[in-house]
């Protein structure tokens, strides 16, 4: 089977060809872990990931890191994730509320004030869009990264979470910066092509050649986009989005193709998509629930023939998406020559398959609300099999690789006897996916509070959806 090059957030081009032997790794091997209940599971997770965003923020700029326990700068869209987080932390008894509404202050000042404009080194942003790295420490451009609109998105996307569940007269502060960063955005500025939002702006060299459209995770941007109370987008925006979706057949399911499972899941964290429709969706009498059900399942699906013949492929053990993977290296592996990558956007689709045999929790529980009948067994399994190697102090860490041998020299990440490579480092945007999603399976939280948001339901009447929830007034806020 053939393979699609997907984007790529890391540099994939080191090729080294070994011969590599089987010995031991740097770690023991798993060891028995008690059996939990589901529910005992869930509420294990949920604690340990949220506990991820409460201790890696920093106490200056309340910025989260891109990555942890490795030195990382901070990554702006695991900011909204974090804000999402200390929503679901206090709605969960993990922290007080007013602990909550304190640290959403500290990380909303911050951004509030955090230096604006054309200068590639002292901004933080510009037309209110956001690098999508900073530094942690003074909130500054990291390098020469880009000023990213789906980042942005997701930032916004927590901050407006955040502004629908701090609604009480104290917390007006809260609600009034989340306000400024949503208007600020210059979402027109960033549509340097007719109808279509640019992923990203350097000062350097302007916007990039890339357009956000088809399927894929920044169905959340265009709504942002479209409702803006102060910078929206054309209408025509949508179906121009939307035409370049490719619909097609891979392992039994009819789904919109794209290859990451995160693309089916990103925006499902803050938009409850069941039961209403766009006019694509309409036609095909589903939703973008379904859609994402179907994904998944297909995923599940491709782990089960596994034409790969990757280790450990299974009915419990599958998930492929963006996340971290073992080395940028081709092996000799039991006499079959492996290509290995570093952090991928790996997929498996009928448009292209990018399979290194690395498997991330993260997509598994991206899909808990849509498939929790193969995504809790599939948790359960990947933490009896790897114990705390795998399932630790944060829960999840990133990804686990079975095929790539013990011994073989890893960019990160440890190899561990009987069971392949497993990542040292924990991501944020994926942690905030596995946290938003948990809860939203346990109760729908982050969906209720979004659908009374003014914004989010602005832009998806003006994409032209319909029905469910979109068809009950919102509730006023304070």
């Amino acid at each position: 089977m053939g393979t699609f090059t997907f984007f790529n957030k890391a540099s994939v081009g080191l090729s080294l060809l070994l011969a590599v032997s089987t010995a031991c790794g740097g770690a023991p091997p798993a060891q028995p872990v008690p059996e939990l209940s589901d529910q005992a599971f869930i509420e294990l997770l949920e604690q340990r990931t949220f506990q991820f965003f409460w201790d890696t923020a920093d106490p200056g700029t309340g910025l989260i890191p891109d990555r942890h326990p490795s030195p990382s700068f901070a990554s702006i869209s695991a900011v909204g994730f974090g804000l999402t987080a200390y929503v679901i932390g206090a709605e969960r008894g993990y922290v007080t509320r007013e602990q909550a509404a304190q640290r959403v202050l500290l990380t909303l000042r911050f951004l509030d004030r955090a230096p604006q404009g054309p200068d590639p080194v002292n901004a933080t942003g510009h037309h209110g869009f956001y690098y999508h790295f900073l530094d942690m420490k003074t909130g500054l451009r990291f390098k020469n990264v880009e000023l990213s609109t789906i980042d942005t998105a997701l930032l916004i996307a927590g901050a407006l979470t955040c502004q629908a569940y701090f609604d009480r007269p104290a917390e007006a502060e809260i609600r009034a910066i989340a306000s400024r960063l949503n208007e600020r955005v210059e979402w027109t500025w960033a549509m340097p092509r007719a109808n279509r939002v640019s992923m990203g702006w350097t000062p350097e060299e302007g916007f990039n050649t890339y357009d956000w459209h088809g399927y894929m995770e920044a169905m959340l941007l265009e709504f942002l986009a479209l409702g803006s109370p102060t910078h929206a987008i054309p209408a025509a925006a949508w179906p121009e989005y939307t035409k370049s979706q490719a619909w097609a057949t891979f392992q039994g399911q009819a789904c919109y193709q794209f290859g990451p499972l995160f693309g089916h899941q990103f925006s499902h964290v803050w938009v409850d998509f069941r039961g209403v429709r766009d006019a694509a969706t309409a036609a095909l009498g589903i939703d973008y629930a379904e859609e994402t059900r179907r994904a998944t399942l297909s995923q599940r699906a491709y782990a089960q023939a596994n034409p790969g013949n990757w280790k450990g492929y299974g009915p419990n053990i599958w998930g492929i998406s963006a996340c971290d993977g073992p080395s940028d290296a081709v092996l000799q592996v039991d006499g079959v020559r492996r290509t290995f990558l570093t952090y991928a956007a790996r997929g498996a689709a009928a448009n292209g398959i990018l399979d290194d045999g690395t498997i991330t929790p993260n997509a598994a529980a991206g899909s808990l609300p849509f498939t929790p009948e193969v995504s809790l067994p599939a948790l359960k399994e990947m933490r009896r099999r790897f114990g705390d190697n795998l399932f630790s102090k944060y829960g999840f860490l990133d990804a686990f690789n079975e095929t790539f041998p013990e011994g073989a020299p890893a960019h990160h990440g440890r190899t561990i006897k009987g069971l392949g490579w497993v990542d040292t480092d924990y991501l944020g945007i994926d942690q905030g996916l596995i946290l938003g999603m948990v809860e939203n399976y346990r109760s729908g939280l982050v969906w209720r509070l979004l659908r009374n948001d003014p914004t989010l339901r602005r832009g998806m009447v003006r994409a032209g959806f319909k029905g469910g929830w979109l068809d009950t007034p919102a509730a006023k806020k304070p």
